[in-house]
């Protein structure tokens, strides 16, 4: 991760736009594989929803007021300009997929899997996620707001103007994450898994200060009482 300059005054915050999504939108009742859909509002979506490699501009997705979603595959799918409110999933898996201009508000996912994902002005806001999954993938401009994890995996993913707010997690796995501009200030993390993952990462001194052991240990300094 590529350390800034001394004089600078705080890393650069994300690029976002947000969704260009129309008021008019044609309804459907679900996505489906390999689906191409402009313009619409897929209200409703629950059960077992197969929507891999599906592409899905302009539009907005609204999750079902009733049970929870199981298995959303949206493996390879690409979003662009896409609001998706209050998902409730077991588990959202969008490997391979590529997300541009997208805004997820709300709702509850119990895995997130985003191996080799790519992020383009996405914005994650208020949602609770136990497992957010994002091995190899590269995110561009994304922004965190008011979420709650569990855990989040980033190990050998590429991070640039990446920024949260009012984020707590459990553990993040940093193995080999790389990034410019990565702001973790706003996020309460208990512990990192490869702090000298952070180099060039900016943090609060209250963090720097809980995390302070790991840092030592890190630089092979003994601390004792």
């Amino acid at each position: 991760m590529a350390a800034r300059s001394s004089g600078s005054l705080g890393p650069r915050p994300p690029r976002i736009s947000a969704p260009d999504v129309p008021t008019d939108l044609d309804a459907v009742s679900a996505l489906r594989s390999r689906a191409d859909l402009l313009g619409v509002l897929v209200d409703g979506l629950g059960g077992e929803v197969d929507a891999a490699h599906c592409r899905l501009v302009e539009s907005r997705v609204a999750a079902a007021s009733g049970p929870a979603a199981g298995h959303v595959d949206a493996t390879g799918a690409t979003f662009v300009d896409v609001a998706v409110d209050q998902l409730r999933a077991m588990a959202l898996v969008a490997r391979d997929g590529s997300w541009r201009n997208v805004e997820l508000t709300g709702g509850r996912i119990a895995t997130l899997d985003g191996l080799r994902v790519r992020w383009d002005s996405v914005v994650v806001r208020g949602a609770h996620i136990d497992y957010l999954s994002l091995p190899s993938a590269e995110l561009t401009d994304v922004l965190f707001v008011d979420c709650s994890f569990g855990s989040i995996d980033l190990p050998e993913a590429r991070l640039a103007r990446v920024a949260f707010e009012g984020c707590r997690v459990d553990e993040v796995d940093t193995r080999g994450m790389r990034g410019d501009d990565v702001d973790l200030r706003g996020l309460e993390a208990l512990a990192f898994t490869d702090v000298r993952a952070l180099t060039g990462a900016w943090l609060q001194p209250r963090q720097a200060e809980l995390h302070a052991p790991a840092f030592a240990q890190a630089l092979g300094i003994r601390i004792v009482a």
